[in-house]
C-alpha cells in the first residue's frame, strides 16, 4: 500500500517537473485516480458486506442461545414429569413383583407338598397291598397233605399269594432291566402286575415291558406293550413316552410309518411344552412332515417316577 501512494506522488509530481507532459500521462493519472475510487468502493462494499455478516452471526447466536435455553427448559419439565411418574408407579409395581415372587415360592411350597404327598399316598397304596396279602396267607386254610404212593393225587392250586412285597419286586425288576437282562425283567414286571397290578408303579412296569420289547426290535409286540399301557393306564406318567416309542416303532415296521408320524402328531397335540413333544417334532421333520400348530393345550405330564 505504501508502494502505491508513492507511485501516485511520483506521477502527480511530473507534470510539475516536466512541463509539457504528454497526454498519455495525464490519461494514466486519470486511470490511477479512477483505480483509487474503485478500491474505495470496493472496501466499503467489504466493509457493510462484512458488517452484514455479523450482525446475522450475532442474530444466529442469540437464536440459538434461546433454543438452548427453550430445550433445557422442556428437558427439565420432561425429567420431573418422569420423576414424578416413576414414583407414583414403580411403588405399587415393587409391591406388586415382590407379592407375585411371594406367591411363586408359595406356589412351589405347595407343588413340593403335593409331590411329597403323593409320593406317601402311593408308598401306603404298597403297603396296604402288602399288608392285604399278608392277611390272605394268614386266612389260607392249610395245605392238604401230599397224596400218597400209589393213590392219584389232585393238582395244586395256583397260589394268589406273591412271593414278596411289591416295592422288593419291582425294584428288582428295574435293577435287571437297567442291568440289561432284559428276560429275566420281562418275566419280574410281568410278576410285578400279576399281584400289583393296581399300584401307582404298575403303569412302570407295563412301559419297560414294552420298552424291552423295543430295544430287542420286537416292535409288533412292542406295540401291543405300549398300547397296554394307554388303555390300561390312560392319563399316566408314562403317556408321553408309551405316545412316542409306539410312534418310533411304528416307524420302523414296513409300511406304518404314516402311523407312527400320527402318534408323534398326538404327542405334540396333547403334551405342546413337554420333551417328548420336541422329539416327537424331530422325528415328524425326518419323515419330511412338518410339525402343525396343536389343536387344543394339553395337560402337564404327571411327575415321574422310577
Amino acid at each position: 500500500m505504501k508502494s502505491r501512494s508513492l507511485l501516485v506522488c511520483l506521477l502527480l509530481a511530473v507534470p510539475a517537473l516536466v512541463p509539457g507532459a504528454s497526454k498519455e500521462i495525464q490519461e494514466l493519472q486519470r486511470d490511477v485516480a479512477l483505480l483509487q475510487q474503485q478500491v474505495k468502493d470496493l472496501q466499503r462494499s467489504q466493509d457493510e458486506k462484512l458488517a452484514a455478516v455479523t450482525e446475522l452471526v450475532r442474530q444466529s447466536i442469540e437464536a440459538a442461545n434461546r433454543a438452548n435455553t427453550g430445550v433445557a427448559v422442556i428437558t427439565s419439565n420432561i425429567e420431573r414429569n418422569l420423576r414424578d411418574q416413576t414414583e407414583k408407579v414403580a411403588t405399587p409395581v415393587l409391591g406388586l413383583s415382590t407379592r407375585l415372587n411371594e406367591m411363586g415360592g408359595e406356589l412351589r411350597t405347595v407343588g413340593q407338598a403335593v409331590g411329597d404327598l403323593t409320593a406317601l399316598m402311593n408308598r401306603l397304596q404298597v403297603q396296604l397291598t402288602d399288608i392285604n396279602n399278608a392277611i390272605k396267607v394268614i386266612q389260607q386254610p392249610p395245605s392238604a397233605p401230599p397224596a400218597q404212593s400209589g393213590q392219584p393225587g389232585q393238582p395244586a392250586a395256583a397260589s394268589d399269594v406273591p412271593p414278596m412285597p411289591a416295592e422288593t419286586m419291582y425294584n428288582a425288576a428295574r435293577q435287571d432291566y437297567v442291568g440289561g437282562k432284559y428276560d429275566l425283567a420281562v418275566q419280574e414286571f410281568a410278576d410285578y402286575l400279576k399281584y400289583y397290578g393296581n399300584t401307582a408303579y404298575a403303569p412302570n412296569a407295563q412301559f419297560y415291558i414294552a420298552m424291552i420289547h423295543f430295544v430287542q426290535a420286537n416292535y409288533e409286540t412292542a406295540v401291543k406293550e405300549f398300547d397296554m399301557v394307554l388303555e390300561k393306564y390312560p392319563d399316566n406318567n408314562k403317556t408321553a413316552d408309551s405316545l412316542l416309542n409306539k410312534g418310533l416303532a411304528l416307524v420302523k415296521m414296513p409300511g406304518r410309518k404314516t402311523d407312527g408320524a400320527n402318534e408323534f402328531m398326538e404327542v405334540i397335540r396333547r403334551y405342546p411344552k413337554s420333551d417328548q413333544s420336541v422329539q416327537a417334532c424331530t422325528e415328524r421333520k425326518k419323515l419330511g412332515l412338518n410339525c402343525g400348530a396343536p389343536s387344543a393345550p394339553a395337560r402337564t405330564p404327571a411327575r415321574r417316577k422310577k
